[in-house]
């Protein structure tokens, strides 16, 4: 593996990304036959006194994914990129912020001819009439909102401890010349499977919903009891390592009933299905999969069904907010639906429901509330409730301070 060397642009960028080199191999000479971060970062033009300071400061893996993140130098301003690619300058400033990238500002060049051919293609596919303005507007918000997500993420999975990695370590160097074309790989290859699900989804829709009805879905909520206080408690680290094992059990539990996460609000995660019966039993076993995690404490757990409207793989309407409210009037480690949700799926014999006092929810009025639990759970308060509360936030608080005492000690290497 080697860099494609080439004169850095004015702000020290490179002239292209790191590439492998498997038919000549790396240079001679190089230890162990890789090239290290900080030989990588050199070859391609960076002053090392920058290389130095970013290693100095730990942060060499992330200045490196910022060096190499996008090929090409900018070359053109806001009224350049706008006179090559034929789009407004109001246009494409329009089309940068929805894709959430800072606002070019007039005079500063920002664009890449990467940029440009991207502009220029969507620029001649609205002069044809084959993509609306409003349209290209909504498909940047989506795209820019998902793949910031995707970035964090990536960024967040590099070593926790960036200052214990020396800058000769070649593991580093490795990532920085095999991580970002894997991923462009990998991101495009599930863009298509997605693509293909929301596809079917849309024919099952509109195939059930002829006469141009509204869909019917289950729409359900689950939030983390005592995150507010939890987070007072312990460091960003151990936060983040929580947080983390909440959002693995909600995806990895709702997909594997078939359900779909819609998104994670912080310490809450919605969830979407087309029949009550697997919303109530995805409801269910999360409240289960969080109480046997020592690591986290129990959820409960909110569900509604009715019309709702999908807009942007996102969830709207009345049965959507019913569902948020009711998740908030569920006890620790319960799950609480509305009436409708009973009655969808009142011949299910595993089931168990228990009538609740109507409540009245903000700006819905009286809702009469149905708790739910597996029927042939009759004997699980043979044990004092108590008790069995008592022993497990020992063993979560034992958990936690485990946690607190493994992460990583931040230091510095000359």
């Amino acid at each position: 593996m080697r860099p494609v060397t080439g004169s850095g642009d004015d702000d020290g960028g490179p002239s292209e990304l790191v590439t492998l080199d498997d038919e000549f191999g790396p240079p001679a000479g190089e230890a162990l036959g890789l090239p290290t971060l900080r030989r990588l970062l050199v070859d391609t033009g960076v002053d090392e006194a920058a290389v130095r300071r970013a290693e100095e400061a730990g942060v060499l893996g992330f200045f490196a994914i910022d060096r190499f993140a996008v090929p090409g130098p900018a070359r053109y301003d806001l009224d350049e990129v706008a006179a090559v690619t034929g789009m407004p300058a109001k246009q494409v400033t329009l089309m940068w912020r929805s894709l959430g990238l800072p606002e070019p500002r007039p005079g500063v060049r920002i664009f890449t001819e990467v940029d440009a051919e991207m502009l220029g293609t969507v620029a001649g596919l609205m002069d044809l009439g084959l993509i609306e303005a409003d349209l290209a507007a909504q498909m940047s918000r989506v795209i820019g909102w998902s793949l910031a997500r995707v970035a964090a993420a990536m960024v967040d999975s590099i070593d926790g401890d960036p200052a214990g990695r020396a800058a000769d370590d070649p593991e580093l160097a490795v990532f920085a010349g095999t991580m970002l074309p894997t991923m462009t790989q990998v991101i495009e290859h599930v863009w298509r499977r997605h693509l293909q699900i929301a596809a079917r989804r849309r024919i099952v829709r509109e195939l059930d919903a002829g006469d141009g009805s509204r869909a019917e879905k289950a729409v359900g909520f689950a939030d983390m009891v005592g995150y507010t206080t939890l987070s007072q408690q312990v460091d960003e680290h151990t936060l983040a390592t929580v947080v983390g094992r909440f959002e693995e059990i909600a995806y990895d539990t709702v997909t594997s009933f078939d359900g779909r996460v819609v998104k994670m609000i912080g310490d809450e995660v919605m969830y979407v299905t087309d029949d009550p019966a697997e919303a109530v039993r995805i409801g269910l076993a999360l409240a289960d999969e969080y109480a046997a995690d020592e690591a986290l404490s129990d959820v409960r757990v909110g569900i509604a069904c009715g019309p709702v409207v999908e807009r942007e793989a996102d969830l709207y309407g009345p049965v959507v907010n019913l569902a948020s409210r009711i998740v908030h009037i569920a006890f620790p480690g319960s799950v609480v639906t509305t009436d409708e949700v009973r009655q969808a799926v009142d011949d299910e014999p595993t089931l168990a429901w228990k009538s609740l006092k109507p409540r009245r929810i903000k700006d819905i009025g009286r809702v009469p509330l149905w708790a739910v639990r597996i029927a042939e759970d009759q004997d699980r308060g043979s044990k004092p409730r108590s008790d069995i509360r008592e022993r497990r936030t020992e063993a979560r608080e034992a958990r936690l301070a485990a946690l607190e005492d493994a992460r990583p000690r931040h230091r510095r290497h000359s």
